[in-house]
């Protein structure tokens, strides 16, 4: 018998932003769909602008499983997981550790199948980093939404992520924040005037 499923089920009862009051309390699972959602964007955004030749399923399907291994480690909290590189290196190698025995827990028939999408060492270079690219845009939303509401607790982890996504060079970034990261700051009213 296979657990592995019953693992991720428990996606949903792992909070995210741990040490932070939440206005809405976010889990890893709603975030992974966010995430996935993103990505599929920037692999589209990639392919028709900019020569891309991704497959935007596949990077939708990467990022539903980008934190899995959360289930097994929690969620450490930024400040905690990047305190010192010390920590931040013991920290990946405990991720790896996770991905394995997330591995270990499906059938062999399907284990090659997930491989490449809960192994980080086994993932495609260029995925990877478009999937944890859509991973900032998200988390950088969940702070527009937070600020929304009044929540100042997430004024410097916006800044912080701001900061991030100005430095990062992928045009398809560029291109979902010019055309879509204004609407998360809008009210439902504001977002359905053009209907």
């Amino acid at each position: 018998m296979s657990h592995f499923f019953a693992h991720l089920a428990r996606m949903k009862l792992i909070m995210r932003w741990p040490l932070m009051h939440n206005h809405k309390p976010e889990n890893v699972q709603e975030h992974s769909l966010q995430v996935a959602m993103v990505a599929h964007a920037l692999g589209l955004i990639h392919n028709k602008f900019y020569q891309g030749s991704f497959d935007a399923n596949q990077l939708a399907t990467m990022a539903i499983f980008h934190d899995a291994s959360e289930i097994l480690t929690g969620d450490l909290p930024t400040p905690v997981k990047y305190f010192n590189k010390d920590i931040e290196t013991e920290y990946k190698k405990i991720e790896a550790i996770a991905e394995q025995k997330l591995l270990e827990m499906i059938p062999a028939d399907f284990r090659s199948d997930y491989q490449a999408l809960i192994d980080s060492s086994k993932m495609d270079e260029r995925y990877k980093q478009l999937v944890k690219s859509a991973d900032t845009l998200c988390a950088y939303i969940k702070c527009l939404d937070e600020l929304k509401f009044g929540n100042q607790e997430f004024t410097l982890a916006k800044q912080r992520l701001e900061a991030v996504l100005n430095d990062n060079p992928d045009p398809a970034v560029k291109y979902f924040r010019a055309h879509f990261i204004e609407s998360f700051s809008l009210s439902l009213d504001e977002i359905n005037q053009d209907l």
